[in-house]
């Protein structure tokens, strides 16, 4: 292996980023994108517009419903309209929750009786359904442990007592931003790896390689390099933002984060030099990387559904990409700091070894070294 060649060629392609201005993009596209994610998902649902139907209209119907009112999650107003009206509402999307109080609340409750409460909630989009339930079953379940403390009424009311581990803030920050790296260090780097080849395809540069006596691993070096030193910067850039722009906790290693995104990017890497040696133009070859890394990263990260409640084929599907392993090492070094101590972890990084190893093996013998 020629040195003085591959450091030539590493020199041309740092001259053509330069020349081409893709190099401003590989630092503004990732901090672009966590930046909008970290502030645009949000899991939380505040101010869910709220209609209650007093119909017992006492004096524990009213604490109930100022239970609702003074809560963040909750834009609360009483009505005196029927439920058909109410339940119409929902349908024309005006409110999402309709909470229904019988008329004969609070009777039974001092009697120990139970009584219903009925809650009708938008479920057109389920997550942020199950979420609203929840907040709407928490303030009834509060208020009536608060209710039954107050009057001396002895029932079969319970007490929760819960606590959240690892996020106790229950941040939507410091469950997106680890999620989005896995996304952004996939798809960034393969992009640019994806163009590298099939630029000199479409320019006719690639007769240079043919004809010239350089070898393919030399190539393929000189070639991985530059982006790869490139996206190293990143791993620091994007640690900044998430622990100085949105506050998320780093409670793990800083040398497992690193040596667990080196080796992502070079699977990034990996997986564009793939496509743009069975490519031959640049569109081609972006919608092709944009099509392997972007949809698996969303489904597969783990940072909009847990993998554990996957099923059947998309369980097998994730397990099968490698943003999944990473984002798992991620979320530990910032959120739980178990380290390599967790045999999951230590695994995980294995495999992103492995997954690494064999994408550049066959980059390697994919290549050829002459015109197909």
């Amino acid at each position: 292996m020629r040195i003085n060649v591959i450091k030539a060629y590493i020199f041309k392609e740092f001259k053509e980023l330069l020349r081409s201005k893709m190099i401003f993009m590989v630092y503004l596209m990732p901090s672009m994108i966590l930046i909008l994610f970290g502030y645009g998902i949000r899991m939380e649902v505040v101010g869910a517009r709220v209609i209650i139907i007093d119909n017992d209209k006492s004096k524990l119907s009213y604490e109930l419903i100022n239970k609702f009112e003074h809560s963040k999650y909750f834009e609360t107003k009483v009505e005196n309209i029927s439920e058909k009206e109410a339940l119409n509402r929902i349908k024309r999307a005006q409110t999402d929750i309709l909470v229904i109080i019988p008329s004969s609340f609070e009777k039974k409750v001092l009697k120990k009786q139970k009584s219903e409460i009925g809650i009708f909630i938008d479920g057109a989009f389920p997550i942020r359904a199950m979420t609203m339930q929840s907040y709407a079953t928490g303030v009834i379940l509060d208020a009536a442990n608060r209710l039954a403390e107050k009057y001396g009424v002895q029932g079969s009311f319970i007490e929760i007592e819960q606590r959240s581990l690892f996020n106790q803030a229950m941040r939507d920050e410091n469950a997106i931003i680890p999620g989005v790296f896995g996304i952004v260090l996939l798809v960034a780097p393969a992009i640019l790896s994806a163009l590298l080849i099939v630029r000199e395809k479409e320019r006719g540069t690639i007769f240079n390689f043919y004809s010239s006596p350089i070898k393919k691993d030399e190539f393929l070096i000189a070639k991985l390099t530059p982006p790869f030193l490139l996206h190293s910067l990143n791993i620091f850039i994007l640690l900044l933002i998430s622990l100085y722009l949105f506050k998320v906790p780093f409670r793990g290693s800083f040398f497992l984060y690193f040596v667990a995104s080196q080796l992502y990017i070079v699977i990034s890497l990996s997986i564009g030099l793939l496509v743009s040696i069975i490519t031959n133009r640049q569109i081609v070859a972006v919608v092709l990387v944009i099509m392997i890394t972007i949809i698996p990263g969303f489904l597969y990260s783990g940072m909009l559904m847990p993998i554990s409640s996957m099923e059947g084929e998309s369980y097998i599907e994730a397990h099968l990409f490698p943003v999944m392993y990473y984002n798992h090492i991620l979320y530990d070094v910032f959120l739980i700091g178990e380290g390599l101590k967790s045999f999951k972890t230590s695994f995980y990084l294995f495999i992103l070894f492995v997954y690494g190893a064999a994408l550049l093996a066959i980059g390697v013998f994919a290549l050829k070294k002459e015109l197909r």
